[in-house]
């Protein structure tokens, strides 16, 4: 993927996505809620960090998170979406809903990062004659229950067909696979175990070579590794950001931008 709607991305290392959560039930305690100024100033300063991307989320998809109404997603969301037009960098909207989609690619969001892999009713029909970049999400189950039991055989086999059978459906409707990310879903119905084995064989889950969006920012699973309070966790994160990178993940998704920044960089300088 080199291109996210009408934005050319940068080539030849890791994108870093900033996270603007627009909830106020985040996991990570960054909800901003019912505040479009604080949204965009957050959002700008994520930009000013290095954010190549932004995602913006107007509904927690938290474990046991309970769905958001269509109206009040669109009333958290539209605000700051609009504010954020020409800010310079591709912004993608978290989202599984068809009305939201089109609601987002009409106010110039450049991506579309649906948990639920664009299989929701209408929901391809919503981006197929767009330009914007598609993130699919592998999850088993949902967030109210999804970590109550989940179970696999093959944690990656099932992750990589998964994402194969949705990528298939895709081209199936005419969408150019350069649009296409994937996103192996950490923490989205999965255990530790299950998480660390996507980490460890993180290329496997790349169908045909389509890039990966990796999304441990200050997740569960670095707790559990950890044993720190979400607000402690910046250490972990950006471990995992650069063992994600060193496996391939072509964009991470973060709350810490430029710190990130600074550990791929690091990275990379070894690596070069």
């Amino acid at each position: 993927m080199h291109r996210c709607g009408n934005h050319e991305l940068p080539q030849g290392r890791p994108l870093v996505m900033g996270i603007v959560n627009l909830t106020p039930d985040s996991f990570s305690g960054d909800g901003l809620s019912r505040d479009t100024a604080r949204a965009v100033a957050h959002a700008r300063r994520q930009i000013e960090a290095g954010a190549d991307l932004l995602d913006l989320g107007a509904e927690s998809s938290r474990p046991g998170a309970v769905p958001t109404p269509l109206d009040e997603e669109l009333r958290r969301l539209l605000p700051v979406l609009e504010a954020l037009a020409g800010c310079g960098v591709p912004i993608s909207v978290d989202t599984y809903k068809p009305a939201v989609m089109r609601a987002a690619l009409a106010a110039g969001a450049s991506m579309i990062n649906d948990i639920h892999a664009l299989r929701q009713p209408g929901a391809l029909e919503a981006v197929a004659d767009s330009s914007c970049a598609l993130c699919l999400m592998h999850m088993q189950g949902e967030p109210l229950t999804m970590q109550q039991q989940p179970v696999y055989d093959d944690a990656v086999s099932e992750v990589r067909l998964f994402l194969g059978e949705r990528v298939a459906a895709l081209l199936a409707a005419g969408i150019d696979r350069q649009r296409i990310v994937l996103d192996p879903g950490f923490g989205f119905g999965k255990t530790l175990a299950h998480n660390l084995e996507l980490l460890r064989r993180l290329p496997e889950t790349a169908c045909d070579g389509l890039p990966i969006l990796a999304g441990l920012s200050r997740k569960s699973m670095l707790g559990a590794i950890t044993g720190r309070p979400v607000e402690a966790r910046l250490p972990a994160s950006l471990a995992a950001a650069v063992l994600a990178a060193q496996r391939g993940a072509r964009i991470i998704r973060v709350h810490d931008v430029a710190e990130t920044r600074d550990a791929l960089a690091v990275m990379q300088a070894v690596a070069a």
